[in-house]
């Protein structure tokens, strides 16, 4: 195990993903975030049916920085309940790992 997580954030507007971008890479809680735009979401909300276009941000951080991580989106986050979901960053190449590790506080 890596002690690595990617979290994947999905958001209304280029601009809010560039905001959380900016900020988790700004304060050290992210190494890197990748925003993919725009993609297609369907999905149930409030006994609904809905489809919208939004950002995908993919942010690679530390397992252990993921409270502050968490907190630092909704704190930007325009949703009620925004998308925020990790999966284990479970191996990688030694040298982008060791970026990883020196680029998060």
């Amino acid at each position: 195990m890596t002690g690595f997580i990617q979290v994947m954030v999905t958001t209304e507007t280029e601009e809010q993903a560039r905001a959380i971008a900016h900020s988790l890479v700004g304060k050290k809680l992210a190494a890197c975030v990748q925003m993919v735009g725009s993609v297609e979401s369907t999905y149930r909300w409030k006994g609904k049916v809905e489809s919208a276009r939004e950002y995908l941000c993919l942010i690679k951080t530390r397992e252990s920085l993921f409270p502050k991580v968490e907190a630092a989106i909704k704190a930007l986050h325009s949703y009620e309940t925004p998308e925020i979901v990790t999966v284990p960053v479970v191996d990688g190449s030694k040298e982008y790992l060791r970026w990883l590790d020196e680029s998060l506080s």
